[in-house]
C-alpha cells in the first residue's frame, strides 16, 4: 500500500508562530527585568500567596521561559505525529491497527487536531506569561492579586475547547 505522502497536509506552521511570539518575548522580557529583580524571587505560589523564595539566579528566573520551550517543542512534535499519522480511512479494508493509538478518522481530522495543539500551545503560553508577571516582579512581595488563579486558568480552559472540538468531530467522521 501507498504512503501517500502527496496527500498530506504540510505542518501549519503559521499556527506554530504564535507560540514562537510569546516564547521571544518571554526571553526578551525576561532579559529585560532580569537585572532589576531582588535577590530573592519567587519559586511558588501557592494559594495564600508566593510561599518559597530562590536566590536570584538565570535558572531560577528563567525557569518558566525553559518549561514553555519544552511545552512549544512537546506541542510542535505533536501536531507534526498528527499530520504523519495513517489515518483510518487509510488502513487497508478491514486492516486493524493497534488500539493503542487514537487515530485521526481523515486528513482533514488530523489538520484540525494539529492546528487545536498548537493553539492550545499558544494559550499555555499565555499563562506562563502570567505567572511571570508575579515572578519578575520588583519588589519581594509575597501577597498576589485574587484575580491571579483565574488569569493562568482562562487561556488554558480557552485553549482545551479547540482541543475537544476537534476529537469529538473526530469521532463523529470516524463513525460514518
Amino acid at each position: 500500500m501507498e504512503d501517500g505522502d502527496g496527500d498530506r497536509p504540510g505542518f501549519p506552521w503559521v499556527w506554530l508562530l504564535p507560540q514562537l511570539a510569546v516564547l521571544v518575548g518571554l526571553t526578551v522580557w525576561g532579559a529585560a527585568v532580569y537585572p532589576g529583580l531582588p535577590e530573592k524571587v519567587p519559586q511558588h505560589i501557592g494559594p495564600g500567596g508566593i510561599d518559597a523564595w530562590a536566590d536570584k539566579s538565570v535558572g531560577a528566573v528563567f525557569l518558566p521561559v525553559l518549561i514553555y520551550a519544552g511545552t512549544v517543542a512537546v506541542m510542535a512534535v505533536t501536531a507534526a505525529a498528527a499530520l504523519r499519522m495513517r489515518t483510518e480511512d487509510e488502513l487497508a479494508p478491514g486492516g486493524r491497527a493497534s488500539s493503542l493509538v487514537n487515530r485521526p478518522a481523515t486528513r482533514a481530522s488530523a489538520l484540525r487536531t494539529a492546528r487545536a495543539t498548537l493553539l492550545l500551545g499558544f494559550c499555555i503560553g499565555l499563562s506562563i506569561a502570567v505567572t511571570c508577571a508575579v515572578m519578575w516582579r520588583t519588589e519581594p512581595d509575597p501577597r498576589v492579586s485574587a484575580w491571579l488563579f483565574a488569569a493562568v486558568l482562562a487561556p488554558l480552559a480557552l485553549g482545551l475547547v479547540p482541543v475537544l472540538v476537534a476529537a469529538v468531530r473526530d469521532r463523529r467522521e470516524s463513525r460514518k
